[in-house]
């Protein structure tokens, strides 16, 4: 291409954003990173197989960040956030693991071999709230979310002892808190501390998942500090009315079960066609919340619920226990209360409940591993010329742990006078 062209091109695009305003390019920024980490044991049983712990990522994340000038009555209750959209590449390959011969393994046979967790790529989106900022100096705390691929999970062939991850396809989530000192006009230095997980839900085993922490540095170009920072934390000029809702959620869920696990891995012989097995069965769940919520702000809403859970599979559960030799009750049905809190952005959410089980009745395994309580967290989107009816992909737990992945539709239901 001759000079002139190209200098013709650039003149164009130097004049279309000229008019675009300067206010257009302030909302975006761009950051690169990198992340040394440590694998951690969440508990006992990983701390007699993981050895090596070592982990490192690196990263570049597209920022938007709302202005003063747009508005936004959500970023300004917020303090003006930043949303971001990344990419991140992280190095496993210092994450080993190696079962020696131990009783406790009952059937089970060590390998000879080391097994890896593999390099794993993921695609997140991120909402980082300031805590402070100034002209130069900024602390926040943010979460990710987004997806993930591991290049080498769980595998009979080379990688038998990868309990942590069993497939290729990945749930990611990351919280950080981070300090940005701003040292040149549009750009600052950014150090914190963060912690990643990744796990793939209990769609499929194994599942103990990754968990990793560690120090995390920055270089981010960011336009937008100097107008948010001149900008005083202040009351939104855009009225809020609380109100008292009911909410109504209903969930069909998928899951492959911890009992099937345990069975291959540690009950069934060396040489048998499923002996530690990577294929497992989906089962199905359903669930039904209902759900007294109070919108005290813009921003959260808070309450209690009750809620009702199904699972197919509990007669597979009745089927193994007594060939193990329990005689123990077994329903499909559970039920728990919960409470709720919910955190709004225009028509995204992030919903989160911590329950308390009134009846269940799962068999052996799960009065082993459960617990007495149940989280759920999940991302919603609620569509307004529908009457606000979401739709959401939520998570099941217990201690953290998976209990299975389910898609939600909710309909609130306003109470009193609009």
């Amino acid at each position: 291409m001759k000079p002139f062209p190209v200098l013709l091109l650039w003149l164009c695009a130097v004049l279309s954003v000229h008019a675009a305003g300067l206010d257009t390019l302030r909302h975006w920024g761009v950051e690169a990173k990198f992340m040394p980490a440590r694998e951690i044991a969440a508990d006992s049983y990983m701390k007699l197989f993981l050895r090596g712990r070592d982990a490192a990522s690196a990263g570049i994340k597209l920022i938007y960040s709302p202005l003063p000038t747009d508005s936004d009555a959500f970023a300004a209750d917020y303090g003006y956030p930043t949303l971001g959209f990344g990419l991140r590449y992280d190095w496993n390959h210092g994450v080993t693991l190696h079962r020696d011969a131990d009783p406790s393994w009952g059937l089970l046979e060590p390998v000879s071999y080391t097994s890896h967790l593999g390099n794993a790529v993921g695609l997140y989106a991120e909402f980082a709230r300031p805590l402070f900022r100034t002209r130069h100096w900024e602390a926040d705390y943010a979460f990710q979310t987004g997806v993930g691929y591991n290049r080498h999970p769980y595998n009979t062939h080379d990688n038998i002892d990868n309990e942590l991850i069993g497939s290729h396809w990945m749930i990611y989530f990351n919280a950080g808190l981070h300090l940005t000192w701003r040292f040149a006009d549009d750009w600052g230095l950014r150090a914190g501390v963060e912690f990643y997980h990744y796990s793939n839900g209990a769609l499929d085993r194994p599942n103990k998942g990754a968990n990793a922490a560690g120090p995390v540095m920055a270089l981010v170009y960011c336009p937008y500090f100097g107008p948010v920072a001149d900008r005083p934390r202040a009351a939104t000029t855009a009225p809020f009315t609380r109100y008292w809702y009911l909410d109504f959620t209903g969930g069909i869920a998928a899951k492959t079960m911890n009992e099937d696990w345990q069975k291959t891995q540690f009950r069934t012989s060396p040489g048998a066609p499923r002996y530690r097995t990577d294929r497992f069965k989906l089962y199905t769940a359903w669930s039904a919340q209902a759900d007294l919520m109070y919108r005290y702000a813009r921003r959260w809403a808070s309450g209690v619920g009750f809620d009702l859970f199904y699972g197919t599979y509990a007669g597979h559960i009745a089927d193994m226990d007594r060939d193990d030799g329990h005689d123990l009750p077994h329903s499909p049905w559970s039920c728990g209360v919960a409470a709720r809190h919910e955190a709004f952005w225009h028509q995204f959410s992030v919903a989160m409940a911590l329950g308390v089980y009134l009846y269940r009745e799962m068999g052996d395994n799960a009065r082993k591993i459960e617990t007495p309580y149940y989280e759920r967290i999940g991302i919603h989107y609620a569509f307004r010329r529908l009457h606000g009816l979401k739709v959401g992909l939520n998570v099941k737990a217990h201690k953290t742990k998976a209990d299975y992945t389910e898609f939600v539709l909710g309909l609130p239901v306003r109470l009193g006078h609009r």
